[in-house]
């Protein structure tokens, strides 16, 4: 008997005498290419299609297939299978709604991959036409948003989400995507809480929620209103925000695992037993292999929320002992090939384990714990433009944290007092701190130690200028709010005023190479900024008399640094004179 193969949507036999046979979808899609409306030959044609299991391949294949002229000339019937798609959303058996959000998300995607090569259509007037477009668009969200609030399938809620970020995610730049304007006034805004405040819906939808909200956030933010900007600044439901904050700690979380599980694998390889035998003569290199994808979606979300939302830095210093939230799904979604881009879901194992372990060495964590955590592995490596970007937002969150009065409470609160371990960077020159050795503290000392750590090994010929102006920022702004509230905190601060020092050190040292490209005295200006402020407030905030003295012994003995910079300033003062 002939076996039967699928290829591209052919039935092939393994008779060479007879032609290959097509899946009846696929006949039906050439149809819908043709330049004569389908229906009419065959008047049950579109209640058909929709009983048809979707074929994306062969549809999104079939549209980069045309150029631009033959793309506009099926434009009718490519209007008409939008339309349809939309109607069939509202129908009660559930196959034709997957079928009809697939096929949307094929349709989306293909036009706007055609668009991208050839600009000689609007991909609104190619999707559904100009004169009914707003209707179209109103029906589809309103569709979308009760499937996504009824207590229905939650695989056609999936599909709900992945059609949402496929529409979002089209266009490279958000801004420039013209069906948004859509979104933003038929807002699903509300839809979207109801599944964070919902527990068994934050566990099957919670990531892409987050992450769909965060890239709405961002549609012409500067440009225009937001409505999204607008609504998430003001949401005070408790439910909620902690839903947002336990999907954002879930994600990061799971990066912080991934890490530690390959630095583990790294260290007990053959690898790390050669290194130790050289004397870890290549240690830089073994770290570099180090590489676990990060999640700039996720950290987007967290920036928006922190940014946004007052009631959210609350969040933040919440305890959570279970942080896993994504079990396995009951009914899986079906497959559909949308992944948005620039963000990185969960993988497979941590979506069918119902709950993941906190580190040993930590009694209970929080939001910002895990930020820290996360910071400290993805600020070590800033040499590629990837991770540069991602060190920087990490740096941006951190600031918006340091500027908040009720962030700074909990933060340089004796009674919260955590063992954040934070990774650090291998180095020739320092041993690895043991994790147990790690003493209780309130949060802003790991806060520091991760401005410390990210000053002492960033110092290198590709200087991340722009990164270690918000490294002062932050440890400025902490200052400022120890000195206003009279804190003292019991901190190593010898180990930031050490750092400080080979910092300028670093600058007039490699003047010529930096001053070419950046302005380093406004870096270097900073620096002495802090030093002042230790010097007239000191008595303020720094917890016993002897660290002033300390303070000044270091300044004394490395008063050759200061007076190098002074010389430095003078001489390119008098130059600019000249």
């Amino acid at each position: 008997m002939a076996q039967v193969e699928k290829r591209g949507g052919l039935l092939r036999k393994s008779s060479a005498s007879k032609k290959p046979l097509k899946e009846k979808v696929v006949l039906m899609y050439d149809e819908i290419f043709m330049t004569e409306d389908p229906s009419k030959c065959s008047p049950r044609f579109w209640e058909e299609l929709f009983l048809m299991k979707v074929n994306l391949e062969y549809l999104e294949g079939k549209l980069e297939s045309l150029d631009g002229e033959e793309l506009m000339k099926i434009k009718d019937n490519i209007n008409c299978l939008f339309q349809h798609c939309i109607q069939a959303l509202g129908e009660e058996h559930p196959i034709r709604v997957v079928n009809a959000l697939q096929t949307l998300c094929a349709l989306i995607r293909g036009v706007h991959q055609k668009n991208k090569s050839t600009s000689g259509f609007d991909i609104i007037n190619m999707l559904m036409g100009f004169d009914k477009a707003e209707l179209c668009m109103k029906n589809l969200m309103e569709s979308l948003d009760s499937l996504l609030c009824a207590e229905g399938s939650e695989s056609l809620k999936s599909l709900c989400l992945k059609l949402l970020l496929c529409l979002v995610t089209v266009t490279d730049n958000i801004s420039q995507n013209t069906i948004l304007e859509y979104v933003m006034i038929n807002s699903i805004f509300e839809a979207i809480l109801q599944i964070l405040s919902h527990p068994p819906s934050r566990r099957e939808h919670g990531y892409d929620a987050v992450v769909l909200l965060a890239l709405l956030v961002n549609y012409r933010k500067y440009e225009s209103v937001n409505p999204y900007i607008v609504k998430l600044s003001i949401v005070d439901d408790e439910a909620t925000l902690n839903g947002m904050g336990l999907v954002i700690a879930q994600a990061l979380s799971e990066y912080n695992r991934q890490y530690k599980d390959k630095e583990e694998e790294h260290q007990s390889g053959f690898f790390s037993a050669l290194t130790n035998m050289v004397g870890s003569m290549f240690i830089a290199d073994a770290h570099e292999k180090i590489s676990v994808q990060t999640n700039e979606a996720i950290l987007l979300a967290l920036y928006e929320a922190v940014h946004l939302n007052r009631n959210f830095i609350t969040v933040l210093a919440q305890s959570h002992p279970e942080i896993g939230m994504v079990t396995t799904p009951v009914n899986p979604a079906p497959t559909t090939p949308v992944t948005p881009l620039g963000t990185t879901p969960p993988s497979s194992d941590v979506i069918s384990s119902v709950e993941l372990p906190l580190d040993a060495d930590v009694q209970t964590s929080n939001l910002l714990i895990t930020f820290l955590k996360y910071s400290s592995i993805v600020m070590q490596d800033t040499k590629d433009e990837h991770r540069l970007h991602s060190g920087k937002l990490c740096l941006i969150i951190l600031t918006c944290i340091a500027e908040d009065q009720y962030a700074n409470a909990f933060l340089h609160d004796d009674n919260m007092n955590f063992r954040v371990n934070l990774h650090r960077m291998p180095m020739r020159h320092r041993k690895k701190a043991a994790d147990k050795n790690l003493p209780c503290r309130p949060l802003v000392c790991a806060v520091l130690d991760l401005m410390v750590e990210f000053i002492v090994t960033h110092m290198m010929k590709e200087f991340p200028m722009d990164l270690y102006v918000r490294c002062i920022q932050v440890v400025h702004k902490l200052l400022c709010y120890q000195k206003k509230c009279r804190v003292r905190l019991h901190y190593t601060w010898r180990e930031l005023w050490s750092a400080l020092i080979n910092l300028l050190k670093f600058l007039m040292s490699n003047e010529t190479v930096l001053l070419a490209k950046h302005n380093i005295f406004t870096l270097a200006l900073m620096i002495v900024n802090l030093f002042n402020m230790f010097i007239t407030y000191g008595d303020t905030f720094l917890p016993t008399p002897s660290s002033y003295d300390e303070l000044y012994y270091e300044i004394i003995r490395m008063h050759q640094s200061f007076d190098n910079l002074y010389s430095m300033g003078a001489r390119k003062s008098s130059m600019r004179t000249l």
